[in-house]
């Protein structure tokens, strides 16, 4: 279970937001909306411990984040912006350097991961050589090698053309059915399918 309790987030002079409360669990996805500026990455970096609140506590199973934060990150996957892919690295050659970074690999082999996101025949062009969708697609592959139950995603089908955010839709709903959580931002409609979706929306 995953909590935050009276979220508050203040940068210089401006509240971005106020009381923020959720609960999700596992096999609950949260879709987190909101207009430029209305702090979505802000909240999410809270989320993920990643920067402070001004007021307010996060839960990873009824334990504040920051009293066992070692626990809580073996437990997650944060997707930011960046893509963090080593350009001088292929694209096969970064995700087996993430996954023996992370240690929170499953066994699927590192060829079937990018073959899922389409990127078959790409495996071995360097990072700094694909488009701005491919590097994207090499960082969503990233998902499906991971065994953490609770994926924070800030914008991750950015770049990503129609059949690469139904290969990211796919993802996330066989994650979700098998007892994981999602939380995510996006501007874009998406369809889970099956999996239970709860909507947060910041004003």
């Amino acid at each position: 279970m995953f909590q935050a309790k009276e979220l508050e987030c203040v940068k210089g002079y401006d509240c971005l937001f106020t009381n923020i409360n959720f609960t999700i669990q596992a096999g609950e996805i949260l879709q987190i909306q909101g207009t430029n500026g209305s702090g979505k990455t802000s909240l999410l970096r809270i989320l993920t411990g990643l920067s402070q609140p001004e007021t307010g506590e996060v839960f990873w199973n009824g334990t504040n984040i920051d009293i066992d934060r070692e626990s809580y990150l073996e437990n997650l996957i944060y997707i930011g912006h960046t893509n963090g892919l080593k350009a001088e690295l292929s694209a096969i050659e970064n995700l087996q350097l993430s996954r023996q970074y992370l240690g929170q690999s499953n066994d699927k082999p590192t060829q079937q991961a990018l073959e899922e996101v389409g990127l078959t025949g790409y495996e071995h062009i360097l990072a700094h050589q694909l488009s701005a969708g491919q590097k994207r697609r090499v960082t969503l592959a990233r998902l499906s090698l991971n065994t953490a139950p609770l994926w924070i995603l800030d914008e991750p089908v950015t770049a990503i053309d129609v059949d690469g955010v139904s290969a990211f839709e796919k993802t996330i709903e066989t994650h979700v059915l098998n007892g994981g959580m999602v939380i995510l931002t996006t501007h874009q409609s998406l369809n889970f399918g099956k999996a239970k979706t709860l909507s947060l929306s910041l004003t």
